[in-house]
């Protein structure tokens, strides 16, 4: 008998066996029928985990690729806000990270020739692409195309009103003490400083966003701010305004604690100020001296007034600005002609000075527009009840000091607004 018959073949009671073809017994026998099915579809199981395989394996090198896009996108927007090639710091970038296999297809543009940014002259698009085989697919295939896409560009950061200047690696802002700031809008400085700005003491800042082109430490005294580290340089705001030239006579200005004085727009030289004052609307120019404005003083400069720090014969003898605590000084900055929005402008050639410019001022004291010491540092200290209308402040060093307390509002037509920041972002 066949192995096919002796397996299904069975005796009936009574009866001979039944004689039948071994392929009719092997197609009847119920023995084996699962070694059958999983020899069956064995070439299903292996082609199923081969494909989950390649899948896995083609969704990591497109991450990867992906990666490596972004990357070099965001290095070619970089590059151009630096006034470098883009083509040249996406190749870097791509080969210093060892992204892309050397058979990669790199495709920079810069402004993408299509899309939502073609007219970004910022705006840079790295397009990348290679061919791999895949374990199990090319057996049967061409290995596949693998692409990836991606634009980056200058996207708005935030508004501020305070900007540091500063350059190195040195702090650019710092609040420390017991001062609390309430400013309704940002804080950025320019320095490359691991501690670019830092808060300390029992200071509290309302400020948001704090950004940086270094580091920024974290804080409890940044309260609820946005922190913003490594991001790019502010452009000097004023940067644009040249300073009128001295003309006329220049004369020195002091006025005693017991005498009133009203002074109109002109050239002076040094400003000492005990006494009550009140400015007329214009600008006020000091050619190589310095304003002090002392505790006992009372100065009514609200009517639109530029203080202009300069000198005709050199950066080295430009003044600085001193405001003693206990005075009761209102500033306020006119809404129109070449300073419009400043309130003190020191010349941008003036040379660098650690604590050069100190404003105190009282609980009554107020200030309107921008102060802008480009070139030095500016300091707020022992300030109680500050009040300030849009106030700006760009300084090349801003510290925040003693029990400063600075409360920031903003009126309509008052000829200042906050600046406008800038991050590189991708966008596609």
């Amino acid at each position: 008998m066949s192995a096919a018959s002796h397996c299904c073949a069975f005796r009936r009671a009574g009866k001979p066996p039944e004689r039948r073809s071994p392929i009719r017994s092997l197609w009847r026998c119920k023995s084996g029928n699962v070694l059958a099915i999983v020899a069956a579809s064995l070439p299903v199981v292996i082609s199923a985990a081969g494909l989950a395989t390649d899948t896995i394996q083609w969704v990591l090198w497109k991450r990867q690729l992906q990666r490596a896009a972004d990357s070099a996108a965001l290095a070619g927007v970089y590059a151009k806000v630096n006034g470098a090639s883009y083509q040249d710091a996406v190749t870097r970038d791509l080969v210093d990270n060892k992204h892309v296999a050397v058979s990669a297809t790199v495709t920079p543009n810069s402004p993408p020739p299509t899309g939502a940014y073609a007219s970004d002259q910022y705006a840079v698009r790295v397009e990348l692409a290679f061919q791999k085989k895949l374990g199990f697919s090319s057996l049967f295939t061409d290995p596949p195309t693998i692409r990836a896409a991606a634009t980056a560009t200058i996207t708005p950061s935030g508004e501020y009103c305070v900007v540091s200047l500063e350059p190195l690696a040195v702090t650019g802002i710092t609040v420390t003490g017991s001062s609390t700031l309430d400013l309704g809008c940002g804080m950025i400085t320019n320095s490359t400083s691991g501690s670019a700005a830092v808060a300390t003491g029992s200071s509290l800042v309302n400020a948001s966003p704090i950004a940086a082109v270094g580091g920024i430490p974290l804080s409890s005294n940044w309260g609820t701010s946005q922190l913003l580290p490594y991001t790019l340089a502010q452009i000097d705001p004023f940067a644009a305004i040249v300073p009128e030239p001295p003309s006329g006579t220049c004369a020195d200005v002091l006025v005693e604690p017991n005498q009133t004085v009203t002074l109109a727009p002109g050239c002076y030289r040094n400003m000492v100020l005990k006494g009550n004052v009140t400015f007329q609307p214009g600008t006020y120019t000091l050619d190589g001296g310095s304003l002090q404005i002392t505790s006992q003083a009372t100065v009514d400069a609200s009517a639109g007034v530029t203080f202009v720090l300069t000198s005709s014969t050199g950066p080295g003898s430009i003044g600085n600005v001193t405001i003693d605590g206990g005075s009761d000084t209102t500033i306020i900055a006119p809404t129109s002609g070449t300073y419009a929005g400043i309130a003190l402008d020191n010349e941008r050639a003036a040379q660098h000075t650690a604590n050069a410019n100190v404003i105190a001022g009282g609980s009554t004291s107020q200030f309107g527009g921008a102060l802008y010491f480009p070139g030095q540092q500016l300091e707020f200290t022992g300030t109680s009840g500050l009040q300030t209308q849009c106030m700006q402040i760009v300084a090349r060093r801003v510290v925040f000091t003693g029990t400063t307390s600075i409360a920031n509002s903003c009126t309509t037509g008052s000829g200042a607004d906050s600046f406008k920041g800038r991050a590189v972002r991708l966008v596609e």
